[in-house]
């Protein structure tokens, strides 16, 4: 190669030489220059700056950390129990859900026995309600005890039936089917209100609660449901017959279940208790069962044509 001379008379290489010798390192030489490397020196910065908002000088911890943090979060926590436990408590005062879990325990087993107690209850011989240390078993256990499941779904089942029999006769509309499961439970709620009523003139002692009345009082459904059906399918007689079938079960039904509970101290004695209040006991008892029947026809009665 072709060498020039300097001015301090030593000879140079030529550039390419200078450059390869430059690069070289204890691994050796490269052909061609390594561009990547400040981009890795870049990456390489980058990756050591912390990420997130330990990098803008917020630590995560820090304000876990916080003794004020914890306070605040620890009051708070106190005030949501706190508010939690009085709408629970001013709840159960209107409404009481710790008793209405009581009477929606039932099973498919239980349902089955009471529709059948509803529409044939003439063999039926032990009408005791069953307790276990002085609490009523659960409605599943006990056939006797009432519940609000089939009232609740008979309910729903008769404004259905309704609006079907109002279809039939080309007079459905959903402010007339509105205007019929209204109509029914302002008879149910009147009807209960006027039994807490006497209850309260006759200064009877008994166990009865409202929502026991309510599930008495709703039991009739399954007969008015039995009768619409009977009347749609098989005509106008069909109906008077299942209602009339009904209305005499559901009477009994009422009879015997009701006089171990307003005649709760002679039914605990065992005796037969003479005197005004036992004669005003019994009419209310015939008062509540005949009331039934005439429920079942004035709602029912004007379904089938």
């Amino acid at each position: 190669m072709d060498y020039t001379a300097t001015q301090s008379g030593f000879r140079q290489q030529p550039n390419m030489r200078l450059r390869n010798t430059s690069v070289d390192g204890p691994e050796g030489s490269q052909l061609f220059e390594d561009t990547s490397g400040p981009a890795a020196g870049s990456q390489t910065g980058y990756s050591n700056q912390p990420a997130g908002p330990q990098a803008a000088g917020f630590p995560a911890q820090s304000i876990l950390s916080d003794p004020m943090s914890n306070l605040a979060m620890a009051y708070g926590s106190s005030l949501a129990s706190q508010g939690r436990e009085m709408v629970d408590k001013n709840l159960d005062r209107f409404i009481p859900i710790s008793k209405l879990k009581y009477y929606f325990a039932v099973d498919t087993l239980y349902v089955g026995k009471k529709l059948g107690l509803l529409v044939f209850p003439y063999m039926h011989e032990n009408w005791e309600v069953c307790y276990q240390q002085d609490t009523p078993v659960a409605p599943r256990f006990d056939v006797n005890a009432p519940d609000l499941y089939i009232p609740a779904m008979g309910f729903i089942t008769y404004v259905l039936v309704a609006g079907l029999a109002l279809g039939t006769q080309n007079k459905f509309s959903p402010e007339l089917l509105g205007v019929q499961a209204s109509s029914a439970l302002v008879w149910l709620i009147m009807e209960v209100l006027a039994v807490l009523l006497s209850l309260y003139l006759v200064t009877v002692n008994t166990d009865l609660t409202t929502i026991d009345l309510l599930a008495f009082s709703g039991y009739k459904y399954v007969g008015m449901i039995i009768g619409v059906v009977a009347g749609l399918l098989f005509g106008r007689l069909a109906y008077y017959l299942s209602l009339l079938w009904c209305c005499v079960a559901i009477f009994v039904f009422m009879i015997r279940t009701l006089r171990l509970k307003l005649l709760s101290e002679a039914a605990a004695e065992g005796r037969l208790v003479r005197g005004t209040r036992n004669q005003l006991r019994m009419y209310l008892t015939m008062s509540i069962a005949a009331a039934q029947p005439i429920f079942m026809y004035w709602l029912t009665y004007h379904l089938i044509r």
